[in-house]
């Protein structure tokens, strides 16, 4: 079975999706084209990256998975094809990938395929998708370039932490309104130590404990868990986290441990 997936900023409302869509079937009929998301916030790279990382383990090895947010990001923008863990990955060189993987890539390359773009403002159709559908057809990352050792690194706000705190932010604000930081539950175990804390935010609002169930608490009341995606989450149960509590990206988490 054969997988390309999608990630844009393109939106549900205009033709574009359907064009990038029409495009790849054009060249490989039997394809499964799998959406991940067309609704990224415009250019959000950060928000893009993170959808991907916690969607794309999920698929067969050997997906091939394009993502095309922020395409226009320089007078002169790079494209590349890599692959890890197994999977394929296409699109700009504006600092996506170094957020995607925990590890280097095993290889990378920079396309330079010769296109006769028709509509060079829309590389995701023109270039991104002839590189796609080569590698979901079994080509390889050699014909599709030349190979480099790196990509445009992008920093992102990374938690800060001793023995007695962890201090983190929000990262992602999912179409439930719960709101994901950036404190990964690895870190929290190594930190904690199986002592009591106690996790505070804006408003002064505070939560003692971890939840494994949104419906561990009742309707209404505010929780803490560790998601699909292993960062710790806040979230009301049946509930908008976000809007109730006005937490919003960037907002700073605070977890504080105590010794018994």
């Amino acid at each position: 079975m054969t997988i390309i997936t999608l990630t844009t900023d393109l939106g549900d409302k205009d033709f574009y999706q359907s064009a990038l869509k029409g495009s790849i079937l054009n060249q490989l009929p039997t394809v499964n084209i799998i959406d991940i998301s067309h609704n990224i916030a415009l250019f959000d790279i950060a928000q893009a990256a993170f959808t991907v990382r916690n969607s794309y383990k999920f698929f067969p090895k050997g997906t091939v998975h394009v993502i095309g947010v922020d395409t226009g990001y320089t007078s002169k923008p790079k494209y590349l094809a890599l692959a890890s863990d197994g999977h394929y990955f296409v699109g700009p060189d504006n600092g996506i990938f170094s957020l995607l993987f925990d590890k280097d890539p095993t290889k990378i390359v920079e396309i330079t395929l010769q296109i006769n773009a028709e509509t060079p403002h829309f590389p995701i159709k023109d270039i991104f998708v002839k590189a796609a559908c080569h590698l979901a057809n079994g080509g390889t990352l050699d014909v599709l370039g030349k190979q480099i050792s790196d990509v445009n690194r992008r920093g992102i706000l990374q938690p800060t932490n001793d023995k007695q705190y962890i201090l983190g932010s929000v990262i992602y604000v999912d179409s439930f309104e719960n709101v994901i930081t950036n404190i990964s539950k690895e870190l929290f175990n190594r930190i904690r130590k199986n002592r009591s804390f106690e996790i505070s935010f804006k408003r002064n609002e505070s939560i003692t404990s971890i939840s494994k169930l949104y419906n561990d608490v009742p309707e209404g009341e505010k929780l803490c868990l560790f998601g699909l995606s292993n960062y710790l989450e806040i979230a009301i149960n049946k509930g908008n986290a976000a809007g109730l509590l006005g937490l919003k990206l960037g907002d700073s988490v605070r977890i504080e441990f105590y010794d018994q």
